[in-house]
C-alpha cells in the first residue's frame, strides 16, 4: 500500500480546510482505514459508510431503487448518489464512493470482475470514473482503494475541476 497517498490527502485537506466523507461497497471499509492510518486525520475526516447490500445503500446514503434496480450498484449513477448521500449524511465538503466486483464471482460480460466505479462530490461538481482492475479479490479491492485515493489527491491537487 502507499501510504504516502493518504498523508499527501491529510496535508491537503488540513491546508485546505475540508472535511471529507466515504461511502464504500467493495473496498469494505479499507479507504477509511487507510485514512485513519494518518494520525490526526479526525480533524478533516468525518467518516464513512460501509454500504455492501442494495438496503443499506438505499437506508443508509439514499440512494434510489430505481437505480440499483436499472443501472446496479456497479454503475456511474450509483456511485454518484453513493458519494451524494455521505456527503449529506456527514456534512462534509467532499465525499468519494466506490462500487465494483471484487470478484472471484459476480461478474457479467457487461461487468466482468474488476470492473469499478469512483465518485468525488462536492458542492460545485461531480465526477465518475469507471476502472477494470486484474487480480484476486485482495488485489482489485487494494487497486479500487488506491483508485479512489488517487482521485482524491488529483481532486485535491487541482487536477480535477468543474
Amino acid at each position: 500500500m502507499n501510504s504516502s497517498l493518504e498523508k499527501e490527502i491529510g496535508v491537503r485537506l488540513h491546508q485546505q480546510g475540508l472535511k471529507l466523507a466515504l461511502a464504500e461497497s467493495c473496498t469494505g471499509g479499507l479507504i477509511g482505514n487507510r485514512i485513519t492510518d494518518v494520525p490526526g486525520s479526525s480533524e478533516y475526516f468525518m467518516g464513512g459508510v460501509v454500504a455492501y447490500a442494495y438496503e443499506a445503500k438505499v437506508s443508509l446514503l439514499g440512494v434510489s431503487w430505481d437505480t440499483l434496480n436499472t443501472r446496479g450498484a456497479v454503475s456511474r449513477e450509483t456511485v454518484l448518489e453513493m458519494a451524494r448521500g455521505a456527503r449529506r449524511v456527514l456534512n462534509t465538503d467532499i465525499a468519494v464512493s466506490v462500487s465494483g466486483i471484487a470478484g472471484p464471482g459476480g461478474g457479467t460480460p457487461e461487468k466482468p470482475v474488476g470492473t469499478t466505479w469512483i465518485a468525488l462530490v462536492e458542492k460545485d461538481g461531480e465526477w465518475a470514473r469507471e476502472i477494470h482492475f486484474g487480480g484476486n479479490r485482495d488485489e482489485i479491492k487494494d487497486a479500487a482503494a488506491d483508485a479512489a485515493l488517487q482521485m482524491l489527491l488529483d481532486y485535491l491537487q487541482g487536477e480535477i475541476n468543474g
